[in-house]
């Protein structure tokens, strides 16, 4: 299996992709929201003999730092469970680092992205309208540049509801 930048011509496949995975077309319709409004700073696809078969996007957010938003992230459902998402995300976080990138958010488990560093105390402090529980940040270069703050997803997200 590869992990290559997303191509011009594989936003269809990514789009059904990713509705397959979240069992609707929110999180698909975001991707492609995201990509109009050219809020996409890394998007990555795995590819398997020569087929997608998963997908992760970080984008801008608005922060005291160069900040990214990771998500969505998704994989074919007979491919969950295989590493496919972990090998994208670490994929996605190596290229956010050497790109200069001071710190990444993420709302979701926490039981899963604490094992790539995130942390919800790390964000606890930061007001946000996604703040709670879920919402983690990790440092990428040692420890985050200020700890308190507004931050905020690209505007797209706010249409998630």
């Amino acid at each position: 299996m590869d992990i290559r930048p997303e191509a011009p011509g594989d936003a269809e496949t990514i789009h059904a992709l990713v509705a397959e995975a979240f069992g609707q077309a929110l999180e698909a319709d975001l991707i492609d929201r995201l990509r109009a409004d050219g809020d996409v700073a890394i998007s990555l696809v795995a590819v398997d003999d020569g087929d997608i078969v998963g997908h992760v996007l970080f984008s801008p957010m608005t922060a005291p730092f160069r900040a990214l938003g990771l998500g969505p992230v998704a994989v074919l459902p007979a491919r969950e469970r295989t590493g496919i998402a972990s090998r994208l995300i670490m994929e996605g976080l190596a290229l956010a680092r050497t790109a200069g990138w001071q710190g990444v958010f993420v709302l979701g488990e926490p039981a899963f992205y604490r094992r790539f560093g995130f942390d919800p105390a790390l964000a606890q402090d930061f007001v946000s309208p996604y703040a709670g529980p879920y919402l983690m940040a990790l440092a990428l270069d040692g420890e985050l540049p200020v700890l308190t703050g507004k931050v905020d997803y690209a505007p797209a997200f706010a249409e998630l509801g």
